[in-house]
């Protein structure tokens, strides 16, 4: 699997323990920083993880912040992007399951490295499903984005 990784400057603390795992689990890894703690806007981290995803250079999405918060709401303004913050395993895994979550946010004030273990390894063992009520959903999801999109343009 291959996964963007992205953190700000309150994520960095957390970030070693992701990367290392990821690359345990044998995902293939872009990091698209920070690396330093200078500080950084989450929107322009969001940007390069999400943009990995949209252009298929990468399977999910992975971005830590100091409480993924703000990650979730950065990453959720970009279109075919479903980000969820999860810090528990069974939100993890039902994200991707009824939702189709194509990026994890984590918090790095909230979860150590042994609670984002679980969570990350819950996330991505988990398969979207097949059952039709879900797929409808996240279609219905997928129409409101364009919506919003031609909105924007001005055609409705």
């Amino acid at each position: 699997m291959r996964i963007a990784l992205g953190n700000d400057h309150c994520g960095l603390s957390l970030k070693p323990h992701v990367q290392a795992l990821l690359e345990t689990l044998g995902a293939e890894v872009a990091d698209h920083g920070t690396h330093t703690e200078d500080p950084v806007d989450f929107p322009d981290i969001a940007t390069l993880v999400c943009e990995s995803i949209r252009r298929a250079e990468a399977d999910r999405g992975l971005m830590v912040c100091g409480t993924g918060v703000g990650a979730a709401i950065a990453a959720n303004k970009i279109p075919g992007i479903r980000a969820a913050v999860c810090h528990e395993t069974y939100s993890a895994r039902q994200a991707v399951e009824h939702d189709d979550v194509n990026v994890l946010c984590l918090g790095a004030w909230i979860v150590g490295p042994i609670i984002a273990e679980e969570v990350i390894r819950s996330f991505l063992g988990a398969r979207f499903s097949t059952e039709e009520h879900f797929r409808r959903r996240v279609a219905k999801l997928a129409e409101m984005e364009e919506q919003a999109a031609a909105e924007m343009r001005g055609t409705r």
